[in-house]
């Protein structure tokens, strides 16, 4: 590292951290305006509000716009320093040009892999925060939230193993508790086993489910055997916390805990779980969108032109807002179409590794 690396690089970094501590404080801004009545109605005070949301609020925003704040903190810094001449001067001292890149490289890896490790571990606790406020103070008054068609918001139909299926219904979480209860073994085409209970409660000091009323029915070859139980007490691959519809899911499990969950819930033969899968992949694709983008800006913006650093912006902006939207676009192909989850977290990546190569040949060296 000579003193020219250090230069740009403290450049980069300063330039970032002051774009994410000014969006920061205009992201706060705005979504207080917007929030104003639902903090009232929460009746909360200014430290709750900052404990229970800002608190989650702040880093999600953080690892939403990370990539466009590096985007943009190299276009600042590298135009200005084309615009007074540093960037030929650099070059005219004979420094090639992949070594000008160099601290460039060594600064998108380091921000690269701090929204590696963030998003994989520090930003899910912060989702925690924030959206159990959200479905706490927010959601619980908003009817788009609360609406449910063709079956209740407490209903439950599972695959338990490779030939058992139980179904529950009007699941209460805080008591543990359910109103209903059916399970249904499958072997080959034919029902071998039926439980059938008209309530079920989770027994914390064995783990285990005990069920009221229950009903067994055995089909074999020898025909059909009913036994009833007034309690009776069913050991499941199936706990309380697995009973729960939290559309946040994704965003507060770690990594290891999303990964796990995935491969359980396949076990299950749950289906609709590509935006899980999104997630997992997309949380090592974007932090590779940040060397990306800052190699784009850094071969963008080392260019001196006539616009100056407006002319810049303005194209890096672009760059930014096209980025964005087909990273969008691949994310509703996988979640609403048979778009491979793996693909529509790469897509952007690859499409944009093809844009940096492009720029890097046609700029001037």
């Amino acid at each position: 590292m000579k003193k020219i690396d250090w230069y740009i690089l403290k450049k980069f970094l300063v330039t970032f951290f002051f774009c994410l501590l000014l969006f920061t404080v205009v992201a706060v801004a705005v979504d207080t305006s917007e929030k104003t009545d639902d903090f009232v109605k929460a009746n909360l005070g200014t430290r709750d509000i900052i404990n229970k949301y800002y608190l989650g609020f702040v880093p999600w925003i953080w690892s939403l716009l990370f990539p466009l704040f590096v985007f943009i903190a190299v276009i600042f810094f590298t135009s200005r320093m084309a615009t007074r001449s540093e960037v030929i001067a650099i070059l005219a001292s004979g420094t090639s040009y992949n070594r000008f890149l160099r601290p460039y490289l060594i600064g998108g890896i380091l921000l690269a892999a701090l929204l590696w490790v963030g998003s994989r571990y520090w930003i899910p606790k912060a989702n925690t925060i924030r959206s159990n406020f959200q479905s706490t103070y927010i959601d619980k008054g908003d009817p788009t939230k609360n609406r449910y068609f063709g079956t209740c918001d407490r209903c439950f139909y599972k695959r338990i193993d490779t030939n058992s299926f139980v179904g529950i219904r009007d699941f209460d979480t805080a008591s543990k508790t359910a109103r209903g209860f059916f399970m249904e073994k499958i072997a080959g085409n034919k029902v071998s086993y039926n439980l059938r209970a008209e309530s079920m409660q989770w027994d914390t000091a064995v783990k285990k489910w005990k069920l009221i009323n229950a009903v067994e029915r055995f089909v074999d070859s020898m025909g059909e055997r009913m036994k009833t139980h007034t309690e009776y007490t069913l050991s499941l691959k199936l706990e309380p916390d697995d009973l729960r519809k939290d559309e946040y899911l994704k965003d507060k499990l770690t990594t290891p805990e999303l990964v796990q969950f995935i491969r359980e819930e396949e076990l299950r033969g749950t289906e609709g779980l590509n935006s899980y899968k999104v997630e997992r992949y997309r949380r090592t694709a974007t932090p590779t969108a940040v060397l990306l983008l800052t190699l784009i800006g850094a071969v963008i913006a080392s260019r001196k032109t006539r616009g100056g650093s407006g002319m810049h912006l303005a194209l890096g902006i672009t760059i930014a807002a096209l980025f964005i939207l087909s990273d969008r676009f691949s994310t509703v192909f996988a979640t609403k179409g048979n778009f491979h989850p793996m693909l529509a977290a790469w897509v952007p990546n690859i499409v944009f590794a093809g844009v940096a190569w492009w720029l890097y040949r046609k700029t001037p060296k």
